[in-house]
């Protein structure tokens, strides 16, 4: 399953939440279900397999990942010790492309992966293209010098669309981020029951 490129206001209307990764618009205003008939589903009551699924789709649509993509990151928190669903939660925050996200130099995941993608950010001093990398504690990243001038990165610095978590330090001087220490559970920006989405993939893995 490819990686979701259609209208992200639509994605937040089906799930009821908002996701700070993928937009960086609110549902608020129009908080039923989109289509004809989405005042009916609100009311609807969803199935034990559909209340999986949506969690799911919330850390899919979140992190800007293809379905294969996630179940890889399910498949290596499985065999690290402790709770597969806090595991979870850690690799995906500590991307390179959701860090740049983080640290309040792109707008959205999708407009940092782009970023990275075109060798605009650095990671421990050496220029990088991979969006996919996983950060360890201590390793530092931020924008190359022509990176740091993009409108884009100027202006989300200014008008971060979150808060800065505490596990991500920033000197503002040289406008290099470092990964403090470990993300925990709670690091995800949005209501998640992980361990539903760890009974969806308990039958399908």
């Amino acid at each position: 399953m490819s990686r979701y490129t259609g209208p992200r206001l639509k994605v937040l209307r089906a799930l009821g939440v908002d996701l700070p990764g993928l937009s960086r618009k609110s549902m608020q205003e129009r908080n039923q279900p989109p289509g004809q008939h989405g005042a009916r589903k609100v009311a609807a009551r969803k199935s034990e397999f559909g209340l999986q699924l949506m969690e799911k789709q919330k850390l899919r649509y979140n992190y800007g990942l293809t379905e294969r993509q996630l179940r890889r990151a399910v498949t290596d928190a499985k065999r690290h010790r402790g709770a597969t669903g806090d595991k979870l939660v850690e690799l995906l925050e500590r991307r390179l492309d959701n860090l740049v996200f983080r640290a309040g130099f792109a707008p959205t995941i999708p407009a940092a992966r782009q970023l990275v993608s075109h060798g605009h950010f650095q990671l421990n001093g050496k220029r990088v293209t991979i969006p996919s990398i996983r950060l360890r504690v201590g390793d530092s990243f931020g924008p190359t010098e022509a990176g740091s001038k993009i409108d884009l990165v100027r202006f989300t610095r200014e008008a971060p669309s979150l808060e800065r978590p505490e596990w991500i330090s920033l000197d503002d001087t040289t406008l290099t981020a470092r990964l403090s220490h470990l993300p925990d559970a709670d690091a995800a920006p949005f209501p998640l029951d992980l361990q539903r989405i760890v009974e969806y993939y308990a039958t399908r893995m």
